[in-house]
């Protein structure tokens, strides 16, 4: 048999997964992927081969919950990698607190103290750790790895993570933890094979997808990030608000008589492009409805929030060598890069028109002074390399 990394990231409503066998060299080959989806009110299964091909779609008891779908989803796998053996299942854990810099192996002691975290992440950790239990009830004796959103951003000065706030609040760990790490850590190793330059110099990385945040990184190093305390914070979102004067949530209590937990279902749920428009969450049906001015509206605020953001990362790295767009908006949205980077020529970014329509890696002009790139994004294969180097780190059984 060979060995095998399984990779589980669980949301809400999915549980995305990857399969990679190791080759010579414990060399990583994606075997298959997809994900369980619509959980639980219309849950189905879709599964995609090492390169892309459509293997298999099926529709799920409705009700089914993340136990069930993690167990019919690791029964049709099974059928494609029946050469294959577990060595260890490596998570997308959004939160890891103070505790947790880099990967760690998830016992009794460390799902508690994940389970602490949920208050700080309430629309992932749950689903992340219901992920863990589910796999533990199937392979009570495979190795789980938690891997964290918020471990890449542990390098940045304290001024960087600080809030204004009194000390003893800090000490408490109320501090600018940041997310979306593993995607950020993934594009600072593969920007090495795109423009080795940047790569070992200032860079800001705009995560665009239905969470968005960007990060500032010099050598290899998260500085700052847009994100803070919570994955509610920075840059408008699909359904979260981002970035808020906090005497808005003290006028929705104090003047709207909101709950606690009605102001957490607007903040999280019905802010954003979908508050802001009224229509959609989606950028691509935004986009499709530029006549509509309500659509227009939420994607000017979207462009301009994140074009104040850049600047605002720029001044943490005291310049900038190059600008990568990445995730679900980043990648497959021309017309928001164009409407982001159209008024940044003052830090010198000069885009090439028909190289971002056209979707090439390099979209900015040869004599642009910053350089411009879209790259997809992987964290499935960045947890599984973290995953693999810690489990080999373990004593044979």
């Amino acid at each position: 048999m060979q060995e095998a990394i399984l990779v589980l990231n669980a949301g809400s409503s999915s549980i995305k997964f990857a399969i990679y066998a190791l080759g010579e060299g414990d060399s990583l080959t994606l075997r298959v992927a997809g994900q369980a989806q619509g959980i639980p009110e219309r849950p189905g299964i879709v599964m995609y081969s090492g390169d892309g091909e459509k293997l298999q779609t099926m529709q799920l008891p409705r009700g089914a919950d993340h136990e069930h779908a993690l167990s019919m989803l690791t029964d049709f796998a099974s059928l494609y990698v029946e050469d294959l053996e577990f060595i260890a299942c490596g998570h997308r854990v959004v939160h890891g607190g103070t505790d947790y810099a880099e990967p760690v192996l998830i016992d009794h002691e460390v799902y508690r103290r994940l389970e602490r975290l949920i208050p700080l992440a309430p629309l992932h950790q749950p689903h992340n750790l219901r992920a863990v239990k589910a796999f533990e009830q199937l392979y009570p004796t495979t190795p789980q790895i938690a891997c964290f959103d918020t471990a890449f951003h542990r390098t940045q000065p304290a001024v960087a993570q600080a809030f204004a706030l009194p000390h003893k609040y800090t000490e408490q760990g109320v501090l600018r933890y940041g997310f979306h790490g593993l995607s950020y850590e993934y594009i600072a190793q593969a920007l090495h094979g795109y423009d080795k330059l940047a790569a070992t110099g200032r860079v800001v990385v705009a995560h665009l997808g239905n969470g968005a945040s960007m990060c500032a990184i010099s050598r290899g190093q998260s500085i700052a990030t847009s994100m803070g305390f919570t994955a509610l914070d920075g840059l408008p979102m699909g359904q979260r608000c981002g970035n808020i004067d906090p005497g808005v949530v003290l006028y929705l209590m104090q003047n709207e008589g909101m709950s606690v937990e009605e102001v957490e279902e607007l903040l999280y749920r019905r802010s954003g492009l979908l508050g802001m428009s009224g229509i959609s969450s989606d950028m691509r049906e935004l986009l499709d409805k530029e006549d509509d001015p309500r659509a227009c509206r939420a994607l000017d605020v979207y462009t301009y929030r994140a074009q104040r953001e850049i600047g605002s990362l720029v001044a943490a790295l005291r310049g900038m060598d190059a600008l990568v767009f990445t995730a679900g908006v980043g990648e497959n949205a021309p017309a928001i890069r164009e409407w982001i980077c159209q008024d940044l020529t003052w830090l010198g970014v000069y885009l090439d028109h028909e190289a971002n329509d056209a979707g090439e890696a390099r979209i900015s002009t040869e004599d642009s002074p910053v350089s411009v790139w879209v790259i997809p994004t992987d964290e499935e294969l960045m947890i599984a390399r973290h995953t693999l180097k810690l489990v080999r780190q373990l004593p044979r059984r």
